[in-house]
């Protein structure tokens, strides 16, 4: 493993082990990052190509926005999703099955090597999720929601950006929170903490 996926590895643990310590206490939506590289490809390879990414989950309105720009890519773009569960979380070595809209998000942009997305998903469609994502995760929409939540949550999903030259990958990152949900979790976290002293004085 190169000094830079150490890094990010480490970074991103440490990020999900607070995350996934905190996350039952809190009910506002979670906005989730990841620094897409070829690095962080199952199988790393050295595209130039940089992205980043920032999905917004909110159980409450059953949504989730998805935001990328990326660019400098070796090809055009083929597809982009959401994949998730690995089988450990933050495992660069890993590849898990497409839970989000198949062939590609929907408008994201095609045949480019650079570029921006921006779209909100209604977690209450069919048409938000992979078929197969669904009936593996409870077989209804609901339950598939929840699996994808708690696969964020546990830092078992990544985005990645297929292309023509890279059909299996050429950029992806795992989502981890960002900080000032992780702050968010904090309080929350601070808040039941409070509440037990009371209970137990």
């Amino acid at each position: 493993m190169t000094r830079t996926r150490l890094f990010t590895s480490l970074l991103a643990a440490g990020a999900v082990s607070l995350m996934t310590f905190a996350a039952p206490a809190s009910a506002v939506p979670i906005t989730y990052y990841a620094a897409l590289t070829g690095a962080a490809e199952a199988v790393a390879n050295d595209s130039p190509g940089t992205g980043n990414a920032i999905v917004t989950f909110d159980d409450d309105a059953d949504s989730l926005r998805v935001q990328v720009t990326f660019r400098d890519l070796r090809a055009g773009v083929t597809a982009a999703h959401i994949h998730c569960c690995t089988a450990l979380p933050l495992a660069l070595n890993l590849t898990a099955g497409v839970a989000t809209t198949t062939p590609t998000f929907t408008g994201f942009p095609s045949g480019v090597t650079a570029g921006e997305y921006d779209h909100t998903f209604d977690l209450t469609l069919a048409s938000s999720f992979n078929a197969a994502f669904v009936t593996a995760n409870g077989g209804n929409l609901e339950s598939a929601g929840d699996a994808l939540g708690a696969g964020l949550a546990a830092g078992k999903a990544y985005l990645n950006i297929h292309t023509s030259l890279f059909p299996g990958g050429e950029i992806r990152g795992f989502l981890v929170p960002e900080p000032a949900s992780l702050a968010l979790f904090g309080l929350a976290l601070a808040g039941l903490a409070a509440t037990r002293r009371r209970w137990l004085s």
